[in-house]
């Protein structure tokens, strides 16, 4: 396969469900170009973890490491990238469970959220904060092509997308506590 066809040369580039060139500047890419931004970041936290002592959580018995949820969410990205592309991929219930679930144990272990948090603490915190937002960014985009009627996409992958950065917000969290560093509230001065 080569890494480039000279076909997008001109501006445009195509989607699995049609034979159709449409902009790179329009909606679907726009939305998948993030996807992908989101799914790159999560691979620098995923290997920033594995640098960080990769900070871990316990569900119903099995310890989970920071850097194999990270690897699993970038798994369902793909999913959710073919989805938004045209494909016959879909989310499933179970990975929305599975996210939830992750968010639920995390915040058991750490002390209640009574304020806004400065972003930061740990490297590996921050690199999360970031792929948090982008994260959001995502989502918007992703519910932005459904707005449109360009897709019509699964209750389970609006909810994943939903999930996400309440799961990153959740490992930032967890690797600040984890390398013993306080939560830091703004000021407001």
């Amino acid at each position: 396969m080569a890494l480039f066809t000279g076909k997008g040369d001109g501006g445009t580039t195509r989607v699995f469900d049609s034979e159709e060139r449409i902009s790179k500047a329009s909606a679907l890419p726009e939305t998948l170009g993030t996807l992908d931004e989101l799914n790159s970041y999560i691979g620098f936290a995923k290997v920033r973890a594995k640098g960080e002592s990769d900070p871990e959580v316990a569900i119903d018995g099995a310890t989970h490491k920071t850097s194999d949820i990270l690897r699993e969410v970038q798994e369902q990205l793909f999913i959710v990238q073919a989805e938004v592309a045209g494909a016959d991929k879909r989310i499933d219930e179970a990975k929305v469970r599975w996210e939830a679930d992750i968010v639920n144990a995390i915040e058991k272990t750490l002390p209640p959220i009574t304020n806004f948090t400065v972003a930061g603490g740990t490297e590996l915190s921050a690199i999360l904060d970031v792929a948090r937002t982008i994260s959001r960014r995502a989502e918007r985009r992703v519910i932005g092509v459904e707005d449109l009627g360009l897709r019509t996409l699964t209750p389970e992958t609006k909810a994943f997308m939903n999930r996400l950065s309440s799961l990153l917000f959740a490992l930032a969290r967890l690797a600040n506590e984890h390398a013993g560093i306080a939560r830091e509230a703004p000021s407001y001065k």
